[in-house]
């Protein structure tokens, strides 16, 4: 009998505990428990935990696949994200999510199922950062349904986010001063015959790319939304990016819009090339720095990049990696990480100390120095 007296009265009524036993969606046996004062009371109650059962079962919304859900998910982050965000997402669920998960009803995602998802992303071999992200965008999806009262709560949680346990992160590629000035003089020596024999200055942009990029740090779409109204005097300031689809978009976060002293051999480049935009036409403060009235597409960027290298003799790096050259130069000479950190504009130190830290000067013998000399004027006689 699903209702059964215990201890305890209130107000002389006796106290009933109300069991109602049922099967989930899955073929589980489930159970729920509640109290009621008064026989009267218990089975009113024993009848709403009935209804509340039925109700749950025939909810249309709890038979809702993973695939449903992420469309609505994705639908109102259109709106709420950066196109290369959305771009982003929807590109982890297709890859690592939909296969496995897209045709699973939301109800019936059990811990083992789940963990059968977890584990075939683990034989995927990514990185433990991408394995996170992917991991981050399922519980946002999740979290999704039990803000819109679907479940009650998010499985995700059963199982646990991947773990990056024993693994060493492969070093970021970077150009050494010396690879560097090889490959940059390359790509001006390029620019100079394109001006000389085909009398045009686009190949300059190139130049002028790669040489801020070093001595700047800034990502590709900083340097490639930059403006000649953004660099006063010796300053230059981050306030937009060019997204992948060449549409200017705020910075990537808040720390992303900083300001950089920009060092004297940047500087030279940057007023030969505003000089040759002034050759172009006047007003150039709307103008971008490396292109004008154009945008620089990054799959020429991408080519000249190879070009350069190969004939500099140089290895290749990634675009990118021009930020991370800059960056591996200031640890190296031991520059505050907290300096490099806002000079590549990133939201945490400690993104930066987990990149650079191995690049930093080794300081045990400065600190050992330092220890050894408390109390040795108290101790002239001390000796290991």
């Amino acid at each position: 009998m699903p209702i059964y007296k215990t201890t305890g009265k209130r107000d002389g009524l006796r106290k009933y505990l109300v069991r109602v036993n049922f099967m989930d969606e899955s073929g589980g046996a489930k159970q729920v428990t509640r109290t009621a004062y008064g026989l009267e009371a218990a089975r009113d109650l024993e009848r709403a935990l009935y209804t509340e059962v039925k109700e749950k079962k025939e909810n249309p919304t709890t038979r809702k696949t993973v695939q449903q859900l992420f469309e609505e998910y994705i639908a109102v982050k259109q709106y709420e994200t950066r196109k290369t965000t959305y771009a982003s997402r929807l590109s982890k669920y297709v890859h690592y999510i939909k296969d496995t998960l897209g045709e699973v009803r939301i109800d019936r995602l059990t811990a083992s199922v789940l963990q059968g998802w977890k584990l075939g992303v683990e034989k995927t071999g990514l990185l433990c950062s991408t394995k996170k992200e992917i991991y981050s965008l399922l519980r946002a999806i999740l979290n999704c349904a039990v803000k819109m009262e679907y479940i009650t709560k998010n499985p995700l949680f059963r199982i646990g986010n991947f773990r990056d346990v024993m693994s060493i992160k492969p070093d970021a590629s970077y150009y050494t001063p010396e690879e560097f000035e090889r490959f940059i003089g390359v790509a001006r020596s390029s620019a100079q015959n394109c001006e000389t024999n085909k009398n045009t200055y686009v190949e300059w942009n190139y130049y002028v790319f790669f040489a801020i990029a070093y001595y700047t740090g800034l990502r590709i779409g900083e340097i490639l939304a930059l403006k000649w109204g953004d660099i006063s005097g010796e300053y230059l300031s981050v306030r937009r990016s060019m997204s992948i689809y060449n549409e200017e978009t705020p910075p990537k976060n808040r720390s992303s819009m900083r300001t950089l002293q920009i060092p004297k051999p940047l500087m030279v480049i940057l007023n030969e090339q505003k000089r040759r935009h002034k050759e172009l036409m006047s007003g150039v403060d709307g103008l971008r720095v490396c292109g004008g009235t154009d945008v620089v597409t990054r799959v020429v960027l991408a080519k000249r990049n190879r070009t350069y290298a190969e004939v500099a003799g140089v290895k290749r790096i990634r675009i990118h990696d021009f930020r991370h050259s800059h960056a591996s130069l200031l640890a190296s000479e031991g520059i505050n990480i907290q300096e490099v950190a806002r000079r590549l504009g990133h939201a945490k130190v400690e993104m930066t100390w987990n990149t650079y830290s191995h690049l930093y000067p080794k300081e045990e013998e400065k600190a050992i120095a330092v220890l050894n000399r408390v109390g040795c004027s108290v101790h002239d006689s001390y000796t290991i």
